[in-house]
């Protein structure tokens, strides 16, 4: 199990990158059909939506924490630490490097377009079931900082942690993805642009914090040591032990 700073590194993670979400996914969440509902109802909607939302990034983190964990099983999880952090601090500081991301985002985007344009009727419907699946919906489409979560995800190197890492993420983008429909345009994209520096200084430390910890120099709760025995040292044990259980057996066969 990983330890509970990494899990409140997932509330926080989801906390600060939702700054993001105002100008991204802002525009859906205040699009969601709540106009004639009372107060009560908005806010039942609108945790309805969330949720949806929530068991998307769930399942995303089965997904890539399985990976990672297969990873982990092949003794590369230290590495992979090491190059998610270096890849995190270079899309920050030197963004043209990845400036054909574009294409892949423009093609995501075309296919969750089509995903939602087939769901029309939801967003004209307003009931529960309708909003939870907008909510479902909206966590396929692609984001930033469901990019960051997925790293944390994949560094679990597990299925489990990956899901719980992914639902406490999802728990912390709550808050502003909560008051973004309830107060509609109050909410600007002129905020998410006041607070992108802090994005972008939080995605560098976080990656600092991924390279220390595949560093695995022994600090707590920042690059504690690998509990894992590395493949080498596994080799080591394995002839120990083997060579225990020959002895032993010679020493049955001589009493005999």
């Amino acid at each position: 199990m990983m330890s509970d700073s990494y899990f409140i590194l997932a509330l926080i993670t989801g906390l600060i990158t939702s700054l993001h979400c105002i100008g991204m996914c802002g525009p859906i969440a205040i699009a969601l059909p709540l106009g004639r509902k009372t107060w009560i109802e908005k806010a039942f909607g609108t945790l309805t939506y969330n949720i949806g939302r929530t068991i998307t990034y769930a399942f995303i983190g089965a997904v890539f924490g399985l990976v990672g964990q297969g990873i982990q099983m092949a003794g590369f999880h230290q590495w992979a630490s090491i190059i998610i952090g270096i890849l995190m601090i270079i899309s920050v500081l030197f963004p043209a490097l990845f400036k054909d991301k574009r294409k892949i985002e423009s093609f995501l985007f075309g296919y969750t377009g089509k995903l939602i344009g087939k769901f029309r009727k939801l967003f004209s419907n307003g009931s529960i079931p309708s909003l939870f699946l907008i909510g479902l919906l909206n966590g396929l489409l692609p984001c930033g900082p469901v990019y960051v979560a997925v790293a944390g995800a994949l560094n679990t190197g597990s299925m489990v942690n990956g899901i719980l890492f992914m639902i406490l993420f999802g728990i912390g983008t709550i808050p502003i993805m909560f008051a973004i429909p309830m107060l509609g345009n109050i909410i600007g994209a002129k905020i998410r642009k006041k607070f992108s520096w802090v994005l972008s200084v939080f995605i560098i430390l976080l990656g600092v914090l991924f390279i220390l910890r595949g560093l695995d120099l022994g600090i707590m709760y920042v690059s504690p040591k690998s509990k894992m025995l590395k493949p080498h040292v596994m080799k080591k044990h394995e002839n120990c032990c083997s060579g225990k259980i020959d002895t032993l057996e010679l020493k049955q066969i001589n009493t005999k």
